[in-house]
Order: C-alpha cells, then sequence, then structure tokens
C-alpha cells in the first residue's frame, strides 16, 4: 500500500470561483460540496432572513452581494432559484450583460433542461442543467446525503464531460436526461417524494387518533422494508388488503376514513384504486376478487360528502 501524500485538492489546476444566486436549501450546499472538491465559493445572494442565515451558516465568510455582482466575480454561477423564478432571471441577467462569455451556469430546477438557459447561451454562457434528486434541509448533514446521489443532467452534447465531472466532484453520480424528457422525468420524483411525505404525514395522524403513543416507532421499520422491497421487486412487492383482494376490509377502511379523518377519503381510494390496477396486470390480484373490490371504491368515490367526488376532478382516482 502506497504511503505517498494525496494532493492537496485546493493545489488542483482549473478551479472555479462559484457563485450562487438564490441563497435557498440547495444552492449553498452544492456550493459548500465543491468546496470540498477545492472549488472557491466567492459570492452569494440572498434576499430573505433565512436564505442569509442559511449562507452564513455553510458558506462562512463568503459575501452576501446583489445577483449581477455574483456574476462579476465567479467562473461557475449556480442558479438555485424557485423553477417559476428561473427563465425570467436568466432573461434578465442576459439582457443586461450579466453574463460572461466562457461562463458557467449551472441551475438545479428538475423541470428545466439546459434550454431554458439559451439567453445566457447567446451571450456566450455555457449552460448546465444538473439537478440532485434529494431532498434537502440547507444544512451541512446535505452535504453528506450527496454522496451516492443521482443527478439528473442535461446539457449541449459539447459540455457533456463538464457537467459530469463537476457532478462526480460534489459526490453525486450522473444520470442523463434528454431535454425533452425534463418534465416526465421531474414528475416521477415529485410523485414518489413529494407524496410520500403526504402519504406518511396522514398514517402518522391516524395512528395517534387511533391511540398510538409513537407512530414514527411504529412506521419506521414497516415503512423502511415496504420502500426497500418496493425499489428491488417493483409491483411484485404489492401487498395488503388491497392487493389480496380483500374488499370487506377496504370497505371498513373507507367508512373509518369517512368518519375519523374524511380529508384522507378521497387520496385512499385514488391510491387504492392504482393499486388493484397495478395488482391486477401484475397478476397478484385474481380477476374474480377484483370484481368486488372495484365495486366498492366505486361505491364509495361515488357516495355523497366524500372529498373530491364531484365533477371531473374525482373522475381521477
Amino acid at each position: 500500500m502506497s504511503t505517498a501524500q494525496q494532493p492537496d485538492p485546493r493545489d488542483r489546476p482549473a478551479r472555479l470561483a462559484v457563485g450562487v444566486v438564490g441563497a435557498g436549501r440547495v444552492g449553498p450546499v452544492l456550493a459548500a460540496s465543491l468546496q470540498l472538491a477545492g472549488h472557491r465559493p466567492v459570492a452569494v445572494s440572498g434576499v430573505s432572513d433565512a436564505s442569509r442565515r442559511r449562507a452564513a451558516l455553510m458558506l462562512p465568510d463568503v459575501p452576501l452581494v446583489p445577483p449581477a455582482e455574483v456574476f462579476q466575480r465567479s467562473d461557475l454561477v449556480l442558479l438555485t432559484v424557485p423553477d417559476d423564478t428561473l427563465p425570467g432571471l436568466v432573461e434578465g441577467l442576459a439582457e443586461t450583460g450579466a453574463v460572461r462569455p466562457g461562463q458557467l451556469l449551472v441551475h438545479t430546477s428538475g423541470r428545466y433542461g439546459s434550454k431554458v438557459l439559451d439567453p445566457a447561451l447567446r451571450a456566450g454562457g455555457l449552460p448546465l442543467a444538473l439537478h440532485p434528486a434529494m431532498t434537502f434541509t440547507g444544512s451541512p448533514v446535505d452535504v453528506q446525503r450527496l454522496a451516492g446521489c443521482s443527478f439528473g443532467v442535461t446539457a449541449p452534447d459539447e459540455l457533456r464531460l463538464a457537467a459530469e465531472a463537476l457532478v462526480i466532484e460534489m459526490g453525486g453520480e450522473p444520470e442523463w436526461i434528454a431535454e425533452e424528457s425534463r418534465p416526465l422525468y421531474h414528475a416521477a420524483l415529485a410523485l414518489g417524494a413529494n407524496h410520500l411525505v403526504t402519504l406518511v404525514a396522514q398514517s402518522m395522524e391516524l395512528l395517534r387518533a387511533a391511540g398510538v403513543e409513537a407512530p414514527d416507532r411504529m412506521l419506521g421499520p414497516l415503512l423502511g422494508a415496504a420502500l426497500d422491497n418496493a425499489l428491488r421487486s417493483g409491483d411484485g412487492a404489492l401487498t395488503g388488503p388491497v392487493a389480496r383482494g380483500d374488499a370487506g376490509t377496504v370497505a371498513a377502511h373507507v367508512a373509518e376514513l369517512r368518519e375519523h379523518a374524511p380529508q384522507t377519503v378521497a387520496g385512499y381510494l385514488a391510491m387504492a384504486r392504482a393499486t388493484a390496477d397495478r395488482a391486477l396486470a401484475h397478476g397478484l390480484l385474481k380477476p374474480e376478487l377484483a370484481e368486488d373490490l372495484l365495486g366498492v371504491l366505486a361505491d364509495a368515490h361515488a357516495t355523497p360528502g366524500t372529498p373530491g367526488t364531484h365533477g371531473t376532478e374525482g373522475d381521477a382516482g
């Protein structure tokens, strides 16, 4: 085993001056990750008190300046602003001449590919879309979570290697996403991660209502096993009364939810119907049991007073 001293990342050539526009939960974390790889955070912009505190925590001693000054100081600019803000921000900065030729511009929106940066491209900027498939707290723990995190990468072909190199330097795994597939890619992540939080929160509320003192402790092992099984086996991991075709149990569930937590009924019915369809297609739910089960779901869906069952909105379930 070699005992030669490893070079300090700061001694590597081509280290970049990094700026952050939008000190939300993501930007300062990515800049801190790039700092560990030897790059130099030099400027950050943030408006709210929360963003300023976050910048001070993650990037101490890095000055808070207006966005235009971030561009002046930086070789690489992280545009970590809300999706709906991004197009207008890019256009405005390009029109005011903030973008320099050869400057790397990285946005972290899951929705958009690199074409949203076209105004900056026309000004000579180098556009990269690097979306970390991770939920962020805006704290130092996020830097550790980036290890092995997949990034949705979209960039012009000539910048693909540069984009992938930056992701690897942050500890992530680049996953190439075609420009036209970005909205579908982002919808898939939102469906899994965002809706999971809603489902878990609702489940915890119902367990508390049932008298469970520590619903988090009860759910932790169950949900951990369910997630692991789903990632390994997909639809083959489906279990529970819907997948088994226990129509009577599902009817009892709906009755209890309607009495104690009516706001959860529409979500339960929608997920139960989706689960039944997948279990039936995968051969887990027997056709002779599916008929009664789907009848229960349809009757419950049509019952007056069920949230979300009126008009066309209810048809989605």
